[in-house]
């Protein structure tokens, strides 16, 4: 059986999408997204339902200004190229001016069969998890990696 990497993150806005403290952020949402889905390895990403980054879903952590992030990707290699060697770096580097860092775990992978696709529920499930147990084969972190047979890999 094949597994592809699913990979959730959630953040607190400082502010309203709307805000001009979110302008930057904003306005770069639709081109960073479109890059990630041109990404070698790229599978999927969650949107609302009107076709709309992620960020634009109610989540399900009964919090309005939490944004949530899903996506698919065909392995490790794939989702580091994108996450931490093209424009998206740039957001990841300069998250505070966007986002509350405290709180919760804020970032969860996990292992999919192929042909499956991440829930919200899912996510949540796995985010609670990872901050219940700490990284597991079931939730797990980049610096605490486990393949999809569940062995730990050391980085």
């Amino acid at each position: 059986m094949r597994y592809h990497l699913a990979q959730a993150n959630i953040a607190r806005f400082k502010a309203s999408l709307y805000s001009p403290v979110m302008k930057e952020f904003v306005d770069f949402l639709e081109p960073v997204n479109r890059f990630a889905e041109e990404s070698k390895g790229f599978i999927w990403r969650l949107k609302d339902e009107q076709g709309r980054p992620a960020s634009y879903i109610q989540s399900p952590f009964q919090d309005e200004m939490m944004a949530v992030n899903i996506s698919l990707w065909e392995d490790v290699a794939s989702f580091k190229d994108f996450v931490y060697g093209s424009v998206h770096s740039y957001f990841l580097r300069n998250k505070k001016k966007w986002f509350d860092l405290k709180g919760p775990s804020q970032f969860v992978m996990w292992w999919l069969p192929e042909g499956e696709l991440p829930t919200l529920e899912m996510a949540k499930d796995k985010l609670e998890a990872l901050e219940e147990n700490g990284p597991t084969a079931n939730a797990f972190t980049i610096s605490d990696f486990y393949d999809p047979q569940g062995n730990k890999i050391q980085n």
